[in-house]
This record gives structure tokens, C-alpha cells and sequence, in this order.
């Protein structure tokens, strides 16, 4: 189901081509790393982090290969790990009134949010980095 949500979403933002194979592929890819991390860690923010890093490298990797922008994988690639469920029950705690609950699961989806972000700052950062290295070396 992330292969078919993320190649709706490629659908949607115009990828064409085999790209949009691959935008889909790292959605599978996004989704599969999370579960099996399930079987080694109890954090779902750790989990969250380590997936969205190794589908930001699949993303970086792929941009080098296709020429393309590395964000024409990514977005469509993280969409399985987007917490929509929190963000849903985050609000409708507040709309209830159940205050405790909002604020838990406020933050965890928060907690989740940021993961993610930071898994994609983090792998987008280090992929920069040895690619300005690798250029810079081989130019000398």
C-alpha cells in the first residue's frame, strides 16, 4: 500500500516516466526500513528518524543517477511516513475537550514530525558533503 500511496502522490505532482517508478519504489523502500526497525526498536521516533535518512540517501543517490532534483523522489518517497493518524486524533482530542490526551499525542506527533525532518536535514547534509568532497577531490 505505501508503493500504490506514494505513486498516487508521484501521479499527483507530475512525476512522468521511470521516475515516477521510483518515486513509488521509495515509498516501499520509506515504509519497509520502518517496519523492520520495529523488530530491533521500541522508539517509533528513532524508527521514524533512521527511515526517513535512509530514504533521503535512496533520494540523494537517485537525483546523482537521473539528474534530477533529489526533492522529485523524496516527497513522494516519505509520504507513508507522514503521522496523519496523530495529526487527525491530535485535533480531535482538542475539539473534545480531552486536553490530557491532546497534549500527549500533540506531542508525540510533534516528536514524529521532527524526527523526520531531522533524518532528511541529516542524510541531506551528509550526501552534500562527501559530493563536495568527492568534486573537490577529484578537481585537483
Amino acid at each position: 500500500m505505501a508503493f500504490f500511496g506514494s505513486l498516487g502522490f508521484a501521479l499527483l505532482y507530475n512525476i512522468r516516466g521511470r521516475k515516477l517508478w521510483y518515486a513509488a519504489f521509495g515509498g516501499l523502500l520509506a515504509w519497509s526500513v520502518y517496519l523492520l526497525l520495529r523488530l530491533w526498536i521500541e522508539s517509533d521516533v528513532t524508527q521514524y528518524l533512521i527511515a526517513a535518512s535512509l530514504v533521503t540517501v535512496y533520494a540523494e543517490v537517485l537525483a546523482r543517477a537521473t539528474k534530477t532534483p533529489s526533492t522529485t523522489f523524496l516527497i513522494a518517497a516519505i509520504i507513508p511516513l507522514v503521522p496523519g493518524s496523530g495529526l487527525y486524533y491530535t485535533m480531535s482530542y482538542a475539539i473534545n475537550g480531552s486536553w490530557d490526551k491532546f497534549i500527549d499525542t500533540g506531542i508525540h506527533t510533534l516528536a514524529l514530525s521532527a524526527a523526520l525532518a531531522a533524518g532528511i536535514m541529516v542524510a541531506s547534509s551528509v550526501c552534500r558533503i562527501i559530493t563536495v568532497t568527492f568534486v573537490h577531490w577529484k578537481n585537483r
